[in-house]
């Protein structure tokens, strides 16, 4: 059962960040406005596809298994930034501080859940445990 929730877990965390990828992707010119809103000024364009492409890489690592601290990290790195910049409720209006609190909890939750993602090794259902149930080796390079 642990297996299967492990599963379940990574399946849901995954399917969070392709959603953010997703949306950014698909509201291309409103997620760089909204970048230019909050002063992100520097090479906008790029560090949007920079981020759609490891929200992609990330989550995919997570999903299927593989190397899954890794992805978490590539995660977190997206996830912090992002949550400190734009759901900065101490300096919001009172009108949508309290929006913006529930936003930066649920973010942190979410960062709790990559932390514990890195401490932890994969379960039964991975990707690494595939290859090795079909007896895929490396390559030995030595013998080459």
């Amino acid at each position: 059962m642990k297996d299967l929730f492990d599963l379940i877990g990574r399946i849901l965390i995954a399917a969070y960040f392709y959603y953010e990828a997703y949306d950014s992707t698909a509201f291309f010119d409103a997620t760089m406005h909204t970048m230019k809103e909050y002063n992100i000024t520097w090479k906008p364009e790029f560090l949007l596809v920079f981020t759609i492409v490891f929200l992609i890489i990330g989550a995919t690592m997570i999903l299927v298994g593989y190397r899954t601290s890794l992805g978490a990290i590539f995660l977190l790195g997206y996830l912090i930034p992002i949550t400190i910049i734009v759901y900065s409720f101490w300096n919001d209006p009172a009108e949508t501080r309290r929006f913006h609190g529930f936003m930066f909890m649920k973010n942190l939750a979410i960062a709790g859940s990559l932390l514990y993602v890195i401490s932890h090794r994969e379960g039964k259902y991975r990707l690494r445990r595939l290859f090795q149930a079909a007896k895929i080796s490396r390559p030995d390079w030595k013998k080459v």
